[in-house]
């Protein structure tokens, strides 16, 4: 059972694995007091006064002690990562792994007016709005009770953290940088005059960009069908 679970493990592509793994570990030396959630929180002054640069990335580890947001968040996040890993970007780990610092570095820039602390939320959000995007013909189904496409999930995801009594500042952020990434990379070059502003350093393609494991088994979305979200395929 060990060596299925470990087989398992190393089949998740390496970026959802190795981000997902991130998050869980550093959640659980908070639950187990090894460090707190004040060591990790985006924190400009400290970041620039005290030299405490690995707040820039402890800030999209952390989502809350475990508990039903905790579950909510690392679900989706599992979820779309993979999904894109394993679909427009299979093939192209390194485009991916650019576009994590290119989130990662808007989001942070952004962070620094909008007064928010943890930016994992926001990062999950960015990941569903381009999943979403590129699936436009996916129906999806909220909890049983919603049916709309996938381009309206993000706004359904927004939705929901009102109705919690959330607030929606870090949703909005999350929507903001996934289209600003959407629009840079699917849109503007297929426009007239327009051409690919993003791209990706040959030292990533060097680092990531490796032949693919003939034994690697992607993850297809109807083996989903648990999860507290479901797809659906277009219909005709």
């Amino acid at each position: 059972m060990a060596h299925s679970f470990t087989q398992e493990y190393f089949q998740i592509p390496v970026v959802t694995r190795a981000y997902t793994t991130a998050c869980i570990l550093t959640t659980a030396a908070v639950q187990l007091e090894v460090i707190t959630p004040f060591q990790l929180y985006f924190n400009p002054d400290l970041i620039i006064r005290r030299y405490q640069i690995w707040r820039l990335i402890t800030s999209f580890l952390f989502f809350g002690s475990v508990g039903f947001s905790f579950v909510f968040n690392i679900s989706f996040l599992y979820r779309y990562c993979r999904m894109l890993e394993e679909g427009c970007f299979r093939g192209r780990t390194a485009d991916f792994v650019f576009m994590f610092l290119f989130g990662g570095i808007v989001m942070t820039l952004f962070g620094l007016f909008a007064n928010v602390f943890f930016l994992g939320q926001a990062f999950i959000i960015m990941l569903v709005y381009v999943w979403s995007r590129r699936h436009p013909l996916v129906r999806m189904n909220f909890f049983g009770l919603l049916n709309f496409q996938a381009p309206f999930l993000p706004w359904v995801l927004m939705g929901f953290s009102l109705l919690l009594g959330n607030s929606i500042v870090v949703d909005l952020l999350g929507i903001s940088v996934g289209h600003m990434y959407y629009f840079l990379e699917d849109v503007f070059p297929n426009q007239l005059g327009g051409r690919r502003l993003l791209m990706t350093p040959e030292l990533l393609r060097a680092m990531f960009d490796q032949p693919e494991d003939p034994d690697y088994r992607p993850l297809h979305e109807e083996q989903q069908g648990e999860d507290l979200l479901q797809d659906e395929e277009p219909q005709e």
